[in-house]
């Protein structure tokens, strides 16, 4: 699954290179990033024995960014619909830079032209409106927060903290559930623009999350979704790139489909400089296999101890609902 997203981030790198090409061949040079990645969702399960077809277009354009929705196809047998053989959808935002200025630069607008057009860019214009809220939300002082939500995430958190011999057996503290990764970043691993491929972050991201799940459930997890990824700062060859993922909450509500939720920061960082930045956040969904369910397996609640882990809880608990309200 990790290189299939790694897959995914490559061909909508070529198609927002291919949309931003004029025909007559001397289209001024630009500098296309990946800016972020949107609902990657697993349709059904893909398997290892098929081939796998994946498809793009670019579905809306703003001044200087664009975003491309992806579909992966898996034929079966007896399908009876082309919607029965879709496996996986995904939508990528890419930016435009000027290569000498560091500046926005304009793309090729788009006129979409029959109902299917249409539609995929009357939601792609919602998600953008959508990113553009949860951006001034995250500006806000932090005192116009909830503070009753917070307190609530904090108070079973406190009795772990405070009287951990009468805590909830069937919780656990998200500092317990954390993991980490580290690598240097190899030639081998860029992009045209010489630096590191976002593509191959998204793939180590969700291999660190696959783990990360897999030592928290028991069992082995099964993938449903990328909620979001954002990549803040690029990474560069020779960067020493740390990767710390937690579980940051699950939801138990329906017993045979619990959702494990995980969240994957990269930080770019700099010992001689004694500085760490984040580079990029990940967040992605699994659950476990019903049978894991039947044979008695149980997930266990995630709960912050600190106010900083509530924040996180509750910015990821919203971003997930105003998903589900407009799906």
């Amino acid at each position: 699954m990790g290189k299939l997203v790694e897959d995914l981030d490559a061909l909508a790198g070529t198609i927002s290179y291919k949309h931003c090409c004029n025909e007559d061949g001397i289209t001024r040079p630009i500098l296309l990033v990946t800016a972020s990645v949107d609902r990657m969702v697993l349709k059904k399960p893909i398997r290892v024995d098929a081939d796998l077809k994946i498809v793009g277009a670019v579905t809306w354009v703003g001044r200087s960014s664009m975003e491309i929705q992806l579909e992966v196809t898996q034929s079966t047998e007896g399908a009876s619909s082309p919607s029965d053989s879709l496996a996986l959808t995904a939508n990528f935002t890419f930016v435009s830079r000027d290569p000498k200025t560091g500046k926005s630069a304009p793309v090729n607008r788009i006129s979409p032209e029959t109902e299917e057009e249409k539609l995929l860019w009357e939601e792609a214009e919602e998600r953008n409106k959508t990113r553009k809220k949860m951006r001034e939300e995250n500006k806000m002082d932090a005192e116009n927060k909830d503070k009753e939500r917070l307190h609530a995430l904090l108070a079973e958190g406190r009795v772990f903290c405070d009287m951990p011999a009468l805590a909830d057996r069937d919780s656990i503290l998200i500092k317990y559930t954390c993991h980490r990764n580290s690598l240097i970043c190899q030639p081998q691993q860029r992009n045209i623009h010489g630096r590191i491929f976002g593509g191959f972050l998204m793939r180590k991201a969700f291999e660190l999350a696959f783990s990360t799940a897999y030592a928290f459930a028991g069992a082995a997890p099964r993938f449903l979704e990328v909620d979001h990824v954002d990549f803040v700062k690029p990474v560069d060859v020779g960067n020493f790139l740390r990767l710390n993922s937690c579980v940051l909450y699950t939801e138990l509500d329906d017993p045979t489909k619990p959702m494990i939720n995980v969240e994957v920061v990269a930080h770019v960082t700099r010992p001689e400089l004694r500085s760490s930045e984040v580079s990029n956040k990940f967040y992605f969904t699994f659950t476990v296999r019903p049978e894991a369910i039947e044979d008695g397996l149980r997930i266990r609640n995630v709960v912050p101890a600190t106010e900083e882990e509530a924040r996180r809880v509750l910015e990821r608990m919203d971003a997930e609902n105003s998903h589900i309200a407009k799906s």
